[in-house]
């Protein structure tokens, strides 16, 4: 019998999909990729294969767990399984200089970024970005892990000679300027199927780990008012949102054959969209979920019962 297949490393970011596939009745198998062996002269069983590998994998000891994916999507696409979030889905995902060159071909704007190797010649490239303030981050990362933000290139001399330097797991660090937005957020546009589902704003004003899953939880936020404490939650979800990106995302989506998707944006003060993250593998935060009703992983498992009834009456 076919059936759902989901391709990941992380069982904390997968139980919620797996329990709406569980509600729904459909029939499922996990394969977690940390380590494995693909037999190449095999088929691979029949059903639809989803693909969540992160591009954090390497910060749980499963530092190998993309390139083992890569192999599996390739002996997959060969057969001509129905693969959701592909080869390259995973592509785009390992990579933010792939985001950036996919989404500058599709017209999407993004910061501007210099990519270096070498601590020096990360120096040479803020020197060259010549911003009042501007980020470190690591082409290949997730969660906002390694984002250092720095107004002065003193400030990041500092940085890159100290024992706090983050060594990129793929050896390349992006220098890109900093979007200096009126207030701290950024907003998170979420697709399924392709289709915009809801956009989520995002609080910034503590740091940039942005993961919204309930796992990477740290915390949410509270703003002082006179005597009185407002909680102000770390995820809102935007009701009614309308903004023509949402357009663009889902023509971008299409070219690059990614179904399942969060996109990340910010606005500086003349509202201008820097588009600055791709998410393949993309979380919900549940908290933020339930004051509206809409729920991310009830959406795909619903897409993923579709593809599969679809499947069914092809055979």
């Amino acid at each position: 019998m076919s059936k759902i297949y989901i391709i990941h490393e992380n069982s904390e970011w997968t139980n919620h999909l797996t329990n709406r596939l569980e509600e729904l009745g459909l029939p499922y198998e996990e394969w977690f990729l940390d380590q494995g062996i693909v037999d190449l002269h095999t088929e691979p069983p029949e059903g639809i294969f989803y693909s969540r590998m992160s591009a954090s994998s390497h910060t749980r000891e499963h530092r190998y767990a993309p390139e083992l994916t890569e192999a599996v999507l390739s002996w997959l696409e060969r057969h001509g399984r129905r693969v959701i979030n592909g080869s390259r889905a995973l592509r785009l995902e390992v990579s933010k200089v792939n985001q950036y060159m996919a989404l500058d071909a599709a017209g999407i704007k993004t910061p501007k970024t210099l990519a270096a190797v070498g601590k020096d010649q990360i120096f040479t490239a803020a020197v060259k970005l010549d911003s009042p303030s501007f980020i470190t981050k690591h082409n290949r990362a997730g969660k906002g892990l390694g984002v250092r933000l720095f107004h002065s290139l003193e400030g990041l001399e500092e940085y890159l000679e100290s024992p706090d330097f983050e060594e990129p797991v793929d050896g390349i660090t992006l220098v890109q300027e900093y979007i200096q937005s009126p207030e701290s957020y950024i907003t998170r546009c979420e697709f399924t199927g392709g289709k915009f589902i809801y956009a989520v704003r995002v609080d910034t004003s503590e740091g940039f780990e942005l993961c919204p899953a309930d796992a990477c939880q740290i915390g949410d936020l509270f703003c002082p008012v006179g005597e009185e404490v407002e909680e102000k939650p770390k995820f809102q979800i935007v009701e009614d949102f309308n903004e023509p990106i949402i357009e663009k995302y889902e023509t971008f989506l299409r070219a690059n054959n990614i179904e399942v998707a969060g996109i990340e944006f910010i606005k500086n003060e003349e509202g201008e969209i820097f588009t600055y993250d791709i998410n393949t593998n993309t979380n919900y935060n549940s908290d933020a979920e339930a004051k509206i009703g809409k729920f991310g992983m009830l959406e795909a498992a619903k897409f993923f019962a579709a593809e599969l009834e679809k499947l069914t009456v092809l055979k």
